[in-house]
């Protein structure tokens, strides 16, 4: 694929990518498959939160997202402060010039338009928003691709995530409630689709099947504090989160249950140390798995999964794995249903060991059942997503003798208000 001038389509990837976050980085697995196998000629590079890393893993060029590299540590000195400040305006030029270098952008899947956890505006909010008002300016189509969403209160982050949206040339969600709380901000959905999110495109191992006496439980956990309405009581959060996860796990492993806590980012790692304390066990381990792929690897050989995280959940329903999920936003939930498990969801702010117990043990009861189930929907999954980068190339790799002006129209009405 080339561009009208004859030179290879010029296509670059954003977000808080090569940072810890196993979900994002299988986002952006999912999408560099598509390309290399769609788009073979294309010329690729990232702007992203772990260059090093993305760089490292992906074979391809990358830039640091942010110019000032404490931007997301809390400021509480002068120097530091006045360094954000410049970094604001530093990443307004930086952004706008590789912008300009690009016939494309792809913000690959993550919920990069929600705020279901501590965020605030002038971190990626932000950054979103000087991404895609420097595609319209400069005639970059930026698609937003199979992105979460929420609706936010907070009223900066809220405009800044609004006005990424509608500037962007292509939308999709990876469930309808991200698309209704776009539209309940004030962004025109008409000609928005949903697709599943971008990690069911991924290859998934075989899936397995329970043998002989009950098997290993997978526990995927979460640094929890609440989203970002609860920060004034986010550490009351915390301690009911890990106290009635705690109390699970300590409970499979008497009645004589294998138990694998998971985690995939960083942050996550004092929750499993703290339920390895509390939990004195050989039945009882741990792992970090350093991919998607070894996330699904880990969760297909378990019977059954509990699990926090969005992209631990979709590993394991991915792998056809029976699962049950500690829902702290509308994603999880929205995810289970179209899964087929919305009955087993569980909510992370008031984990209740004793009706979790309940929940898991009603769960492995219908386990054959849910095994079946998974797979026709992981099917199904697989075929939207195929529509979803079908639908990309139309929209962002314009054949002979369409014009781009469409393109960047693509998810825009006349009459959509400002």
């Amino acid at each position: 694929m080339t561009a009208a001038h004859g030179t290879p389509v010029r296509v670059g990837v954003f977000g808080l990518l090569g940072s810890g976050n196993l979900g994002n980085d299988g986002s952006l697995e999912a999408v560099l498959r598509y390309l290399r196998a769609e788009h073979p000629e294309a010329v690729v590079d990232a702007l992203c939160g772990g260059p090093e890393a993305v760089t490292a893993r992906f074979r391809i060029p990358a830039t640091r997202l942010h110019w000032y590299r404490g931007e997301y540590r809390t400021a509480s000195r002068a120097g530091s402060v006045a360094a954000k400040g410049l970094g604001k305006i530093v990443d307004a030029v930086r952004t706008a010039a590789w912008v300009r270098r690009h016939d494309v952008v792809i913000v690959p899947g993550m919920g990069v338009l929600e705020a279901t956890l501590p965020l605030r505006p002038w971190g990626f909010p932000y950054a979103l928003f000087l991404l895609c008002a420097s595609g319209r300016l400069f005639g970059t189509r930026v698609a937003l691709v199979s992105v979460g969403a929420a609706t936010i209160g907070s009223r900066p982050t809220r405009i800044l995530v609004r006005w990424s949206a509608r500037l962007a040339a292509y939308r999709s969600y990876r469930d309808a409630p991200s698309r209704d709380a776009m539209r309940a901000m004030g962004v025109d959905t008409r000609r928005d689709e949903v697709y599943p999110d971008l990690a069911f495109s991924l290859p998934a191992p075989p899936a397995g099947a329970p043998q002989g006496p009950p098997g290993p439980v997978c526990v995927g956990v979460m640094a929890f504090h609440g989203g970002n309405d609860d920060r004034a009581r986010a550490e009351e959060i915390h301690r009911r989160y890990l106290d009635g996860t705690t109390r699970f796990v300590r409970a499979l492993v008497e009645e004589g249950r294998p138990v694998r806590l998971l985690w995939g980012d960083d942050v996550d790692e004092p929750v499993v140390t703290s339920i390895l304390a509390a939990v004195d066990s050989p039945l009882l381990t741990a792992a970090s798995p350093a991919s998607l792929a070894d996330l699904m690897e880990e969760t297909a050989a378990a019977d059954t999964v509990v699990a926090t995280r969005y992209h631990n959940l979709i590993c394991a329903l991915k792998a056809g794995t029976p699962t049950l999920a500690l829902s702290y936003a509308a994603k999880s939930e929205a995810l289970m249903a179209r899964m087929g498990l919305g009955a087993y969801c569980h909510p992370a702010r008031e984990v209740d060991a004793d009706r979790l117990i309940e929940q898991f043990r009603a769960l492995e009861k219908q386990s054959a059942e849910l095994r079946q189930t998974l797979a026709e929907r992981n099917l199904a999954a697989g075929r939207e997503l195929e529509r979803q980068f079908g639908a990309l190339t139309a929209a962002l790799f314009p054949t002979a003798g369409r014009g781009l002006d469409h393109d960047l129209t693509h998810n825009h009405s006349p009459g959509e208000a400002p």
